[in-house]
């Protein structure tokens, strides 16, 4: 199954991408100079903000059209030449989001303003948002430089990563003989049920990253020196915090996620060591055995498979999201298999102007692919649950874009558990610890990684193997007892494309904030039953509206209280106890 794009653009020649791109450019090079000269008065707000409306439509359209192209098939020419265009219209947008910032940081009345306006009252948060980002806005006379040398610099190494990722194809031999296959397919192989077809994907992938890891370290220095260099200049202490404040998180609450993260790692240790008695073996858990199935589940799951069971499951607890997965199988939203040239991995990106949302897996049969599916179908819901909302106010940050994902494999997984069998329930309980354990220490890892390279990158330009060291050091930090020493993966700086965003630096401890965070919101929806779905709906709306914790409390919950994560990562531990006995 591979999804239709048709419902953005017929193509890259077709006349309404050609023409939607000149419009996109013209109005943004025009609200670029009105930003500028803008006296702040409810109607001048009004008439800008209606007019950035449209500037979001087309560029969301026209910057998606090619990134979907890009993502599943790298070496799609007209998708790349269309890129190199709208990049500068791009950074022109950033440029009119800057001056509008600087505008409102000048003004002192603006609660007054919004007060006198209903369509800035919904769009309140937005604004004292970017009157509050004035404090970070570049300054003009450097800004378009600074832009237009990103094309160049970060955003052109970004490029380059998936290219070489995508394009790569590594040999893979079993049992005597040879395939050639993408580098996503091989990385897939990590789920197969075969220990020595693990093992040989495993050697296979590791072997390949030497003939990368030149140009792959290249592109990592190049995007991790630029963001030190942009939090300079937009005036924040560090990255981190530059990343903070893109995520609309505070040190508070960081602090006490980590906090709960790292106390949670003997507990994970004590579940890999688990595993690897299921797997016939004791001491640490080795590498390709992380994904490793465990237990009884029965069979394959084909795509229709995995439909029915999503809209039964999902379906029974909001029959909105059932009737949505129903679309996205119809109406061809969905990206399923692996093939060359496609990116790894899974994503979902919302079409806020279409009401829809595209979905990309490398599926290849397995419950752990059906889990996926229904992670990125959350993200869909939670879109589908922003329909209404202003285009401008359904851009949430990060910790939030997993509430719904998470809760919807939390449910899932537990839905399935009620009626499962004993080799069914180990191999789902042992899903679950899995899982979790990716999203905490995994996660925590990454995050060790990269804040140990932006330090070091401040004075010096790290080499391959320089990246492996940092790289196998956080995972020894990280996995301790629990992963074989002579068995880890010291080119997961390459591995994983989160490193070489160029809009969002620290691509991690997002995930582990969504991970628990959800968990904490399915077990509201434990104690309230099915009166709870509006308040969730709601919660999905309104993750743009407020800054996270602000929308947390919404539900009554505290992220700043450690307590909230440690009750969350208990969910865990009850899963590993169960996992446990029945291992016993």
């Amino acid at each position: 199954m591979n999804w239709d794009l048709s419902k953005l653009y017929a193509g890259f020649d077709a006349p309404e991408f050609l023409s939607d791109v000149d419009a996109f450019r013209a109005l943004a090079d025009a609200l670029f100079a009105e930003a500028k000269s803008l006296e702040v008065r409810a109607d001048t707000l009004e008439t800008l903000l209606r007019r950035m409306e449209t500037l979001a439509a087309l560029g969301l359209k026209t910057f998606s059209f090619v990134e979907l192209t890009m993502a599943a098939d790298a070496n799609n020419a007209p998708a790349m030449a269309a890129y190199g265009r709208l990049m500068p219209v791009m950074n022109r947008v950033e440029e009119v989001n800057s001056a509008l910032a600087a505008k409102l940081g000048e003004v002192k009345d603006l609660d007054d303003i919004i007060a006198a306006s209903p369509l800035l009252s919904a769009h309140a948060y937005l604004l004292r948002t970017l009157q509050r980002s004035a404090a970070h806005v570049i300054d003009p006379a450097l800004e378009p430089v600074v832009l237009k040398m990103q094309l160049t610099g970060g955003s052109a190494w970004s490029q380059l990563r998936d290219q070489l990722d995508g394009n790569h194809t590594v040999e893979y031999i079993i049992d005597g003989k040879t395939q050639t296959l993408p580098l996503s397919a091989v990385r897939g192989l990590a789920y197969s049920p075969d220990a020595a077809v693990r093992k040989a994907a495993y050697e296979a992938e590791i072997a390949a990253y030497p003939k990368l890891e030149i140009p792959m370290a290249a592109c990592l220095n190049g995007i991790k020196g630029e963001a030190n260099t942009l939090a300079e200049l937009k005036h924040f202490d560090s990255v981190l915090d530059m990343s903070l404040d893109t995520a609309r998180m505070d040190r508070a609450t960081l602090d006490a996620l980590l906090q709960a993260m790292r106390e949670s790692l003997p507990m994970f240790s004590r579940y890999f060591r688990l595993k690897a008695r299921l797997l016939g073996y004791e001491g640490g858990l080795k590498f390709y055995d992380l994904f490793a199935p465990v237990g009884a589940m029965s069979g394959s799951y084909t795509p229709e498979d995995a439909r029915a069971l999503l809209v039964r499951e999902l379906g029974a607890f909001s029959p909105r999201m059932g009737n949505m997965i129903g679309r996205a199988f119809d109406e061809r939203w969905i990206d399923m298999y692996p093939r060359e040239g496609k990116t790894g991995g899974a994503f979902c990106a919302g079409m806020h102007p279409l009401g829809i949302s595209y979905v990309l897996t490398n599926f290849e049969g397995s419950y752990s692919s059906v889990s996926t599916l229904a992670h990125e179908l959350g993200h869909a819901y939670q879109n589908e649950c922003m329909t209404d909302v202003p285009i401008l106010m359904a851009d949430y940050p990060m910790p939030l874009a997993e509430t719904a994902s998470i809760f919807n494999e939390t449910l899932l997984a537990q839905r399935i558990l009620e009626t499962a069998d004993r080799g069914a329930r180990i191999a789902l309980l042992e899903q679950q610890l899995g899982d979790a354990a990716q999203v905490i220490v995994d996660i925590l890892s990454r995050y060790l990684f990269e804040t140990e390279v932006i330090q070091r990158r401040k004075d010096a330009v790290l080499s391959a193997k320089e990246l492996c060291e940092i790289m196998l050091d956080a995972q020894r930090q990280t996995y301790g007892d629990g992963l074989d020493p002579d068995c880890m993966h010291p080119y997961m700086w390459a591995c994983k494309s989160h490193y070489y965003s160029t809009g969002v630096h620290f691509y991690n401890f997002p995930y582990a904030f969504g991970q628990l965070f959800a968990v904490g919101v399915y077990r509201l929806y434990e104690q309230r039953g099915a009166g709870f779905l509006p308040d969730y709906e709601k919660l999905l709306r309104d993750a743009g509206s407020g800054d996270v914790r602000d929308v947390a409390a919404s539900v009554g919950i505290d992220v700043t209280d450690v307590n909230f994560w440690r009750e969350s990562l208990r969910f865990f531990e009850e899963k590993l106890e169960a996992l446990e006995s029945l291992a016993e």
